[in-house]
């Protein structure tokens, strides 16, 4: 019994053989074949991913693209804000001096013309003052002979009130 348990026949290798082909279809049929769908989906997904991936890369480099160009022009802008700032200031000072200046001009002839109409009052002021000394001396002269030491003192006289 034992021989016929480990003896090879032809019937055997043939029944063997016949078993193995059957395995092997029954294996292809509901194994090989899933399993190939299995990897090629996979194989899909992966290069799908891939795909994304170059495109998220592109999409990517084209963002940065444009942010680079928006900063560029930003920076532009800004200088250009800056430009314009600074020339509204220098225009708007030079008005500001302008007028300053104007100003200035105005207050210092008004200042002259007080300073002058002031002088023609004070002017005007002295020569009353010499007037009503004149009429004063005259009218003690008139009342009373004069020697020449009085004339002197009333000279005298006249020049210490004057000035």
């Amino acid at each position: 019994m034992f021989q016929q348990f480990v003896s090879i026949g032809g019937w055997n290798i043939l029944v063997t053989i016949c078993n193995t082909i059957i395995t092997f279809l029954i294996v292809k049929k509901f194994l090989f074949k899933p399993v190939r769908k299995m990897l090629a989906a996979r194989a899909e997904e992966v290069q799908a991913m891939y795909d994304q991936a170059e495109a998220d890369r592109a999409e990517a480099a084209a963002m940065k693209k444009d942010y680079t160009e928006s900063i560029a022009n930003a920076k532009a802008e800004a200088a250009q804000i800056t430009q314009s700032a600074t020339r509204r200031a220098t225009v708007r000072s030079e008005e500001i001096l302008a007028e300053a200046s104007r100003q200035a001009t105005d207050l210092k002839k008004k200042a002259e013309q007080s300073i002058e109409m002031e002088r023609k009052k004070a002017m005007n002021e002295i020569k009353d003052e010499i007037a009503d000394l004149s009429i004063m001396i005259a009218s003690k002269v008139v009342e009373k002979d004069i020697n020449e030491a009085d004339h002197k003192r009333m000279i005298e006289d006249f020049i210490d009130k004057v000035g």
